[in-house]
C-alpha cells in the first residue's frame, strides 16, 4: 500500500523556504558552487577501490586504426635539413656574407654571422619532383612514397631538451615515451617478443641513454627492452647447456609458482607483476627472438636493398632489416637510434656529413621499399629525423676544412611514410634562409597527437592517473591533428 504524507500550505515547499534561515540564498549558493565544482580545471580526485591491472592483451581504439606498427629512425644530434631536405637558394646567393637578421645562436663563443650556402647540390626526384641534396641517392629513389615535413620545431635549442620534447612531449626527463605510451594505448600482437624494442649504435648509448626509451612513471611493463648492435644481440638468451631442456623448464616452472605466490601477498604491485611478466617472455624469446634475429633467412637481394653489402652500411643496414622482421611478427614500436651525436657536426661538415649520410641513407631507403613490396607499409608508419637541425650560418670559422653549422630547434626536417599517411609530398616550409619555420608550423605535440591519431588513439583521452591527476602524452599542450598529411 502506497502511503503520501499530507502536507498542508503551512507546510509547503514555498513556507519552507520563506522560514529558512537564509532563504532562497542558500539554494543559490549550493547551486553555485555545485557549478564552480563541476566546471574546475582540476578533477575531484577519488581514491582507487582496487588496484588496476596491466598487461600487454590488445586494448580497443578510439577509432578505426590506420597504423598498427612504427619503426623509428632516431638521427640524433640534429641532421641539416639545409644540406639535405630543404634547399635555400639565399643562402647561396649569401654565401660568406653576413647574414641578414638575428640569429638565435646556441654556442656564442664559435658563432659567425656569416652565411654558409650547402656545398652540395639539389635536384628534384621521383614523379613529385621533391628536391633533395646528392647525399641522398638512396632516398631519391622512394621519395614518392615519403612526406617530407619542412616545417618542424620545438624551440629549445639544446639537445637533451628536445630530445624529450620529441620522445616524450615535454622538455623535462622522467615522462613516458612515445613507444611506451603506444604499447600502452594499444597492447601488443606477439606474445613472444617484446612490444617495445630500442636498438643502440654501436658508436655508443645516446644523449640522455635510457630516457630516450623509458616507460616514466607507466607501468615497467610499457619500457623498451635494448637489443645490442652487435651478436649476441639479447645477452643470455639461452640457458647453459646443463639447465637446458627439462631441466630448464622444471626451473621455471618452480620460479613461476614462488613469483605468482609473492604476488598474491602483495596485490597491484606493478613493478612485480612486469617482472614476472619478463620472466615469461624471456623464456619464449628463446625461439622467437632466435629466429627474428637470424638474418641469414634473408636473400642476398633483400640484404642489397638494406646496403647491408657495402662496409660503410652494413652495420646500420642490418637493424633496419631487423625492424622490419620484428613488426612482421608483432611487434608494435621498434626504435633505431644512431649514436652519441652523430649528427652534430659543429666543425668538418664538409667530410663528417657525406661519411654519416652514407651509413644510413640506402638502409633507410630500403626499409621503406622493403615494407612497400611486402604489403607491411600501409600499416607501418615509418619516421627519419632527429630533434633539431642546422643554422644558416658558418660556425667554427677557421677556413673551409673546419667549418660547421650550430644547432637550431626553431626550423627542421624530418620525414614520414606509409601508416595511411599521403605520400609524395613536402608540407611546411621554412624562411628564405631555412632557420624559423613560418608556414604549416609542425609542433612536437601536433606531430605526437597525429601519430597518436593514426594509431587510432585520441591523444587527450588516452590517460594514465597518476597521483591522482590524470596524465596524457600532450599533458594540455595545444596541439592539432595534421590532417593535410593524412590520407
Amino acid at each position: 500500500m502506497n502511503h503520501k504524507p499530507n502536507i498542508s500550505a503551512a507546510h509547503s515547499r514555498r513556507h519552507f523556504l520563506a522560514t529558512s534561515s537564509m532563504g532562497i540564498g542558500s539554494v543559490a549558493l549550493s547551486w553555485l558552487l555545485n557549478q564552480e565544482q563541476l566546471q574546475a580545471k582540476t578533477p575531484v580526485v577519488r581514491p582507487e577501490l582496487e588496484k588496476k591491472h596491466f598487461d600487454l592483451k590488445l586494448k580497443p581504439t578510439h577509432h578505426a586504426p590506420k597504423a598498427k606498427a612504427m619503426i623509428s629512425m632516431f638521427m640524433q644530434g640534429g641532421p641539416s635539413h639545409l644540406d639535405m631536405f630543404d634547399p635555400k637558394p639565399m643562402l647561396q646567393k649569401y654565401d660568406g656574407k653576413k647574414f641578414p637578421g638575428d640569429i638565435k645562436y646556441d654556442n656564442a663563443a664559435q658563432a659567425s654571422s656569416k652565411v654558409l650556402g650547402s656545398p652540395w647540390k639539389f635536384s628534384k626526384h621521383g614523379e613529385c619532383g621533391t628536391e633533395l641534396s646528392e647525399l641522398l641517392p638512396g632516398l631519391g629513389e622512394v621519395v614518392d612514397d615519403i612526406v617530407l615535413m619542412r616545417s618542424m620545431h620545438t624551440g629549445v635549442n639544446n639537445h637533451g631538451q628536445s630530445i624529450y620534447a620529441m620522445h616524450s612531449g615535454r622538455i623535462l626527463p622522467g615522462r613516458p615515451t612515445l613507444g611506451s605510451w603506444l604499447t600502452y594505448g594499444l597492447g601488443c600482437e606477439s606474445e613472444n617478443l617484446p612490444a617495445y624494442i630500442a636498438m643502440v649504435d654501436p658508436g655508443g648509448a645516446p644523449v640522455l641513454g635510457v630516457d630516450n626509451w623509458t616507460n616514466g612513471w607507466l607501468p615497467s611493463l610499457y619500457q623498451g627492452t635494448v637489443i645490442r648492435p652487435k651478436e649476441p644481440r639479447i645477452l643470455n638468451l639461452n640457458a647453459p647447456p646443463h639447465l637446458s631442456g627439462k631441466a630448464q623448464e622444471k626451473y621455471l616452472d618452480f620460479l613461476g609458482q614462488l613469483n605468482q605466490r609473492h604476488l598474491n601477498q602483495h596485490p597491484g604491485e606493478d613493478d612485480l607483476s612486469a617482472r614476472i611478466a619478463s620472466y615469461e617472455l624471456a623464456a619464449k624469446m628463446q625461439t622467437a627472438a632466435t629466429e627474428a634475429l637470424d638474418l641469414s633467412q634473408e636473400t642476398k637481394a633483400t640484404q642489397a636493398m638494406y646496403g647491408i653489402d657495402v662496409p660503410e652500411s652494413a652495420e646500420f643496414g642490418k637493424r633496419c632489416l631487423i625492424s622490419r622482421r620484428l613488426i612482421e611478427r608483432g611487434v608494435r614500436f621498434v626504435q633505431i637510434m644512431t649514436g652519441n651525436q652523430h649528427w652534430d657536426h659543429h666543425t668538418s661538415m664538409r667530410t663528417s656529413l657525406p661519411r654519416t649520410c652514407k651509413r644510413v641513407d640506402v638502409p633507410s631507403a630500403g626499409l621503406v621499399k622493403d615494407l612497400k613490396q611486402r604489403g607491411l607499409l600501409d600499416e607501418t608508419l615509418v619516421h627519419w629525423g632527429g630533434e633539431m637541425g642546422r643554422l644558416p650560418v658558418i660556425q667554427n670559422d677557421a677556413g673551409v676544412a673546419k667549418q660547421g653549422r650550430d644547432h637550431n630547434t626553431y626550423g627542421f626536417t624530418m620525414w614520414l611514410a606509409g601508416g595511411g599517411l599521403k605520400s609524395g609530398m613536402t608540407y611546411g616550409e621554412t624562411d628564405d634562409f631555412g632557420h624559423y619555420a613560418v608556414k604549416d608550423k609542425v609542433s612536437h605535440s601536433d606531430y605526437h597527437a597525429t601519430l597518436m591519431h593514426l594509431f587510432g588513439l585520441d591523444a587527450e583521452r588516452l590517460t594514465f592517473t597518476r597521483n591522482g591527476a590524470e596524465q596524457t602524452l600532450i599533458d594540455g599542450q595545444p596541439c592539432r591533428i595534421v590532417n593535410d598529411i593524412i590520407a
